[in-house]
């Protein structure tokens, strides 16, 4: 069964914006964010990834990504 990654840290450095600005502008702890944007949850809710999509002004498609597994 393959994986879902999170590609927020290339989001993140395409827009130019910091991990404290996108936590504080999508209402969320540096902490959780961290985790996101470095794979170490397995899951997140649609209210956040709405709310960053907004903020980086992009659709849940360029962040989410499937990989099959080998």
């Amino acid at each position: 069964m393959g994986k879902i990654v999170l590609r927020l840290d290339r989001m993140m450095v395409e827009r130019k914006i910091s991990l404290n600005e996108l936590a504080e502008r999508v209402g969320i702890s540096n902490v959780n964010l961290s985790k996101i944007k470095n794979n170490k949850v397995t899951a997140i809710r649609f209210a956040t990834l709405a709310a960053i999509c907004e903020v980086l002004d992009c659709e849940a498609g360029e962040i989410l990504e499937y990989q099959k597994d080998e």
